[in-house]
């Protein structure tokens, strides 16, 4: 028999999600044997898709991993690795950022001595360099007496108690990427054809994560579903996966289809409609005079209980842009920032968006956050797999 080994770790939610953390100094050097050992931290490859042996919560939600160091760039204070662990497989995708865990980033670093010249009180200015995407994202953490302050009475749809305000600063947030530029395919609104479901108006973005939009009413939804609604129905989240791999083929992310069940994380696939009253999953009503219009977002094969923080960063950037989908389901026009319903409630985000040289580039995407430690110590695994 073997014994198992002890790692540092912290557990943390960020907006609405959670993963445990980690110093890259505490992992692996080798890849595959840090994959492996993160992997088993979690609890997957999971054939009863719960993660009972592990610290994943089973949901896409809930099955995050992070890893950080102090930054050599300069400018910047930490690196910021996101890996979203795959609950029945043995696969964790590295292609992309969690613009939720985002907030406890600059929290987490702040209190593991990854910054220097931190206030004792006042606002913390945290430059993170984020490696998946090769982005800068600037954290305004608050601070205390020193400490992080944790608790405080900002309100966040999708999360049961407030907590300190947390603001995000996403720079340039329109990737790169395989993509090329934030419209990769060169238009602001497409014809994709997907086999099996048909032809759909769709916007394919490459800002805070590659995100197609298609409209509510062309897949038959009124944009006002929740997660039941929708991951109860098989055929449904088939009809989505399609979307998502004929998407990803046309953004240039893949170049086959088979491609698409090893990059689960991107893209998202999201489905928009103008502002209508809806009752969210807490039981709140949501009045469509309080929302610019109505968005649903699937991450890893399922509705996403509340919206994804990369997604947001998508809706408010293609928000900004007249012509795009989710502009035109908000009213069309110009805007600096957008309040959309989501399943849990309501989200506001900032972008300002123009053009140069004939291309559409956002500087800058805003949005509020909170963020918590919910346990620190350390996570054990078996010895054998380091």
């Amino acid at each position: 028999m073997t014994g198992q080994i002890r790692i540092p770790a912290t557990y943390m939610r960020g907006g609405t999600s959670k993963g445990v953390f980690f110093r890259r100094e505490d992992l692996p050097d080798d890849v595959e044997a840090r994959d492996r050992l993160l992997l088993r931290v979690i609890g997957s490859p999971d054939p009863y898709g719960k993660q009972t042996d592990g610290m994943g919560g089973a949901t896409s939600s809930t099955s995050k991993v992070v890893i950080l160091a102090k930054s050599t760039r300069s400018a910047h204070d930490v690196d910021y690795l996101f890996g979203q662990v795959s609950i029945d497989s043995a696969f964790i995708d590295w292609s992309g950022n969690c613009g939720n865990l985002s907030a406890a980033v600059g929290p987490f670093a702040i209190s593991n001595g990854l910054v220097g010249d931190v206030p004792a009180d006042g606002l913390c200015t945290v430059r993170i360099w984020q490696a998946n995407i090769a982005k800068t994202i600037i954290a305004h953490v608050p601070m205390t007496a020193g400490e992080v302050q944790e608790t405080g009475d900002f309100e966040l749809d999708g999360v049961t108690f407030p907590a300190a305000e947390i603001q995000l600063e996403f720079l340039d947030p329109a990737e790169d990427g395989d993509g090329g530029s934030m419209f990769p395919t060169g238009n602001l609104v497409d014809d994709l054809e997907v086999p099996g479901v048909g032809t759909l108006k769709a916007t394919m973005i490459n800002a805070g994560i590659p995100t197609i939009f298609v409209n509510s009413a062309d897949i038959g939804y009124a944009g006002t579903e929740l997660q039941d609604a929708i991951n109860s129905d098989a055929e449904a989240l088939a009809r989505f996966e399609a979307i998502r791999a004929y998407g990803a083929l046309r953004m240039g992310l893949i170049a086959d289809l088979s491609e698409a069940a090893k990059r689960q994380h991107t893209p998202k696939v999201a489905f928009v409609a103008p502002p209508a009253d809806y009752v969210a999953s807490s039981g709140k009503a949501v009045a469509a005079g309080d929302i610019d219009l109505c968005v649903r977002a699937l991450s890893m094969g399922k509705l996403h209980h509340a919206i994804m923080g990369t997604a947001a960063v998508a809706i408010g950037t293609a928000a900004a842009v007249p012509g795009t989908l989710v502009n035109l389901a908000a009213g069309g026009g110009e805007r600096t920032s957008v309040r959309f319903g989501h399943p849990s409630g309501t989200l506001r985000v900032g972008a300002e968006a123009v053009q140069v040289d004939g291309q559409w580039q956002v500087k800058k995407a805003l949005m509020s956050r909170s963020a918590r430690v919910l346990m620190e110590g350390w996570v054990r695994v078996p010895v054998d797999l380091v």
